[in-house]
């Protein structure tokens, strides 16, 4: 995912489906190429690499 995107995604009031390694994810914010998600299947949250997100439905 590029940057750009993410952006809208943070700030978009819809809910966008947003994946890192299959599992369903919410993109809290932003570092350079990087991002801290939350697991939505589960309680832990971790800072991974923007290029790693896939958005489900494009």
């Amino acid at each position: 995912m590029d940057r750009k995107r993410a952006e809208e995604i943070i700030h978009s009031l819809g809910v966008i489906e947003v994946t890192y390694k299959s599992s369903p994810v919410w993109i809290n914010n932003l570092d350079g190429d990087m991002a801290n998600i939350d697991y939505l299947d589960r309680f832990s949250q971790a800072r991974v690499p923007l290029a790693e997100l896939y958005e489900s439905d494009r």
